[in-house]
């Protein structure tokens, strides 16, 4: 029985693989004509990339990858399923992908406000493991996709050749992939982050702050405050959840921004350094090469020469 299901789900991989290739002709993450889906593709391994994860949930069909939060290294390749509860700053390597079988998968951006709404309904039909992961409060994880979940995402990747149905159904895909998330492995973790008197959903609300305000001196007491948490608990469930402390993060989101507006805007590192709350352009300068690698400048001719949305996700 194991092996038929085994079996099961890579023909299923393979479906859902076949559905991707159309609609990812380039490396990259591309986006779709159906809301909150893109798909993502790359021919080759790549070197480590760093990027920003919005709250989502992502499929890898094909190939291999590995994402490393702060100090967690995950692991995924076919079948896997990796869910952000919320915005995290990650640096992530696909490993395995080649022209002929490519790194192939499915992004579905989640609001967390579909996730609370579709717990209260649920209600007590969503059971509690016997026991609790001593993970359970990071904002990333990686499972082993099921069956239900596979096939949710195969429904949701095929409107997109079917476009009046994509209209109806497309959303009602969309609640069946959160509905399996939550009755799966990955459940625990995402009642955690929607459940408003855990310590993980304070955090959520402190992320959100600071992915609103990052331009702005870090202030923990005040964060605190806005928490309902004393500066030292916000220090360390924020580093439970994220894997870095709240200036890290704040930096790291600084950057990140400073990098698109230097891209998309064509500002010069000074000025964009300026604009993401940095008062020395020689301080920016260093902790832009530590993070991507190279001084901005360079870094931005380089991506300049390849397909921006590769350096997204």
């Amino acid at each position: 029985m194991e092996n038929e299901a085994a079996e099961e789900l890579r023909r299923l991989g393979e479906i859902v693989s076949r559905k991707i290739l159309p609609w990812a002709p380039l490396d990259g993450l591309q986006p779709t004509p159906i809301e909150g889906l893109e798909l993502i593709r790359s021919d080759t391994p790549t070197t480590c990339v760093s990027s920003v994860y919005e709250p989502s949930l992502c499929l890898i069909a094909q190939g291999g990858k590995t994402v490393w939060l702060g100090d967690k290294e995950i692991v995924y390749g076919p079948l896997s399923c990796l869910v952000s509860s919320v915005h995290l700053p990650v640096l992530g390597q696909v490993t395995q992908a080649s022209p002929d079988k490519p790194y192939l998968g499915v992004k579905l951006s989640v609001d967390p406000q579909e996730v609370t709404d579709l717990i209260i309904e649920l209600g007590d039909d969503l059971s509690e493991p016997e026991e609790e992961c001593p993970d359970i409060s990071c904002g990333l994880c990686r499972t082993q996709a099921e069956k239900g979940m596979v096939e949710a995402v195969t429904r949701l990747v095929s409107l997109l050749d079917s476009p009046a149905d994509a209209r109806i159904l497309a959303p009602l895909a969309r609640r069946e992939i959160i509905y399996r998330a939550l009755i799966g492995e990955t459940g625990p973790r995402m009642r955690r982050f929607a459940s408003a008197d855990s310590q993980a959903h304070r955090i959520s609300k402190v992320i959100a702050v600071l992915k609103d305000r990052f331009t702005e001196p870090l202030r923990i007491r005040e964060l605190a405050e806005q928490a309902n948490m004393s500066e030292s608990s916000l220090f360390h469930s924020f580093k439970q959840v994220t894997r870095m402390s709240p200036l890290q993060f704040q930096k790291k989101l600084r950057l990140h921004e400073a990098r698109r507006l230097m891209l998309s805007e064509g500002l010069e590192a000074a000025t964009a350094s300026f604009r993401v709350g940095y008062e020395s352009p020689s301080h920016f300068s260093r902790e832009y090469s530590r993070l991507f690698g190279a001084p901005p400048r360079a870094d931005v001719i380089k991506l300049r020469g390849e397909t921006p949305q590769a350096v997204r996700l």
